[in-house]
């Protein structure tokens, strides 16, 4: 089977102060600071890489009141601060990931489940064929995903640990 590279760049907007030392001065460029904080507090405390649904449903056990506009409209601007990072999907909502470090992903191919695994770093000879290729004055930036199948997936069905839809063990 090929390998799929895919390469994405996220230079502008992006956060490099330690996780939370500038977060209170970011929120207070915000509206709906309450909300917004909510909002990104469940995606940092997220187990996984969530959908708008999943924050929705955790923010709204601290918010009632909170409507599922209000949160895709927090995660979008959340998302143009730079305090997190969306990943459209393909076949399905996007995803957020709170993980601001350089990073790369291995995504199950049955259940869509994405981890974060330490970057690859790609030879410079690599780095300047993709940049010839593309016709571009740089490349400077790196984002890699792989793809594979997830121990839960790989289980023989019935087994314990084959049940893929839990939370857990989507995104």
């Amino acid at each position: 089977m090929p390998l799929i590279v895919i390469i994405t760049s996220y230079g502008k907007g992006r956060r490099t102060e330690q996780d939370g030392d500038a977060l209170s001065g970011a929120m207070a460029k915000f509206r709906n600071t309450k909300q917004k904080a909510a909002v990104l507090a469940a995606v940092r405390r997220a187990p996984h890489h969530p959908d708008a649904r999943w924050v929705y449903e955790e923010v709204s056990r601290e918010i009632p009141g909170i409507s599922l506009g209000t949160v895709y409209r927090a995660l979008a601007s959340l998302t143009a601060e730079g305090l997190i990072r969306e990943y459209p999907q393909a076949d399905g909502p996007a995803l957020y990931d709170a993980n601001l470090e350089d990073h790369s992903h291995l995504r199950c191919r049955r259940c869509g489940r994405i981890v974060d695994v330490p970057t690859v770093e790609l030879p410079a000879e690599a780095l300047e064929a993709i940049r010839r290729a593309s016709g571009f004055a740089r490349v400077d930036q790196v984002f890699l995903e792989f793809g594979g199948i997830c121990d839960a997936c790989a289980q023989p069905a019935g087994s314990p640990g084959a049940a893929p839809g839990e939370p857990e063990h989507n995104g």
